[in-house]
């Protein structure tokens, strides 16, 4: 059985990852110009395919058949060929509404607002509707805009299902939710970052907030069971939502300087199978100076800034093992940037194990002085905290316990 993806520009995508998860056919990636759309469908080889933007509505005149939802939504992710027909099929609904689920979020008799009236949008409404909110959509020219988001403070939960925050244009939110005193939670279609702008403020105020990497794992795990017509266990949603999450998140080590960032982040690496990245080699690789040189010409503040460009850099990308310098928690920016994608680790070590030679701030403050300063920095930053006085097996045996 031959399955895969329609699209356009489909760059780096995961659906391939997860159908082999789910189950026994072959998987490719279809990128195709809209004037090849109609030879593809008619005369492809291929058994069953995911659809996505921009062919979800230009795909519904070559087809012989409409599931009731997608008719009702009029777009289709999902195509099957059955006896020479092709059959359509919305799977995003069914997805949206797991997500909601496993949200934890009651939205029956809430007002509920849908960011976005694009083709998005539709399965995320119908979805909720279904669930019994009341919705709101939010446009930019409509009744119910970006300018008038005070008539509905009382919304209790928001739903994004525009693309704003999404990689590689992260750190942006569409709205913002010191107007929503009522709300409970925050749901995100967008699943690259982890974490968008709009979901690291819902954290910061302790709310639900929810990506869509779920909702992506769920309409893929129903349109295997249109592939193959035979249904599939939902627990299988949750395992491959996990592994998935596993191999997506970035881990991120902070810590004094000298408290073995970069020594534990290449055996997690190896354990993992992540890419190791040492953000400040990086920084000195990018700028063509080393860090002593940096600091003697541009001071502490050019440092600084260099390194909030370097985390930016590869806090967007995902499934790193990151050892940050020692530093990096002095500016409350890097956070968010680093957050977005990952899981903070901070390494605690006794200070008088760390070294302090070569080290521009060490050579200039004294270490118990730093620490002072930077200990509730770590703590705000820090994911978990881990000790790194023993061995680095076992610092890295904590670390791996702490994962999710």
């Amino acid at each position: 059985m031959k399955c895969g993806l329609l699209g356009r520009k489909l760059g780096h995508s995961y659906s391939p990852q997860i159908h082999a998860q789910l189950a026994d056919y072959s998987y490719a990636l279809f990128e195709r110009e809209p004037e090849e759309l109609a030879d593809f469908l008619k005369n492809g080889d291929w058994s069953g395919i995911n659809v996505t933007m921009p062919y979800k509505k230009d795909v519904i005149p070559y087809l012989d058949e409409l599931s009731p939802i997608a008719a009702k939504l009029g777009a289709v992710n999902c195509i099957v060929r059955r006896d020479g027909r092709l059959i359509g099929h919305n799977t995003d609904y069914f997805g949206f509404q797991t997500m909601v689920r496993a949200s934890g979020l009651d939205v029956a008799g809430k007002k509920v607002l849908v960011l976005g009236t694009g083709g998005a949008s539709r399965p995320v409404i119908a979805a909720l509707e279904q669930l019994g909110a009341h919705v709101v959509s939010i446009s930019r020219s409509g009744e119910n805009n970006y300018e008038n988001l005070h008539l509905h403070a009382d919304a209790a939960v928001i739903a994004n299902a525009t693309p704003v925050g999404m990689y590689p244009n992260t750190g942006v939110s569409p709205v913002d939710l010191d107007l929503f005193p009522r709300l409970e939670g925050v749901l995100d279609i967008i699943f690259n970052p982890a974490r968008t702008q709009l979901l690291l403020d819902a954290e910061k105020r302790g709310l639900v907030a929810v990506n869509g990497l779920l909702m992506l794992v769920a309409q893929a795990k129903e349109a295997a069971e249109w592939f193959t017509n035979a249904p599939l266990d939902d627990s299988l949603i949750g395992s491959v939502h996990a592994s998935l999450r596993r191999q997506m998140e970035n881990i991120i080590l902070i810590g004094m300087p000298g408290c073995g960032k970069s020594t534990v982040g290449t055996q997690l690496s190896q354990k993992l199978g992540k890419r190791f990245v040492d953000a400040d080699a990086y920084l000195v690789d990018k700028a063509g100076r080393s860090i002593p040189d940096i600091f003697a010409s541009d001071g502490e503040e050019g440092f600084r800034a260099l390194e909030t460009e370097t985390l930016s850099e590869l806090g967007r990308q995902s499934g790193l093992v990151i050892a940050t310098g020692g530093g990096c928690v002095t500016r409350e920016r890097n956070y968010p940037l680093l957050h977005q994608n990952g899981t903070l680790f901070w390494l605690r070590r006794e200070l008088d194990k760390l070294p302090a030679d070569g080290r521009p701030l060490s050579q200039v403050t004294r270490m118990q002085d730093m620490y002072r300063v930077r200990k509730p920095l770590y703590e705000a930053f820090a994911d978990h905290a881990v000790s790194n006085d023993g061995s680095i097996e076992d610092t890295v045996k904590q670390i791996l316990e702490e994962l999710p």
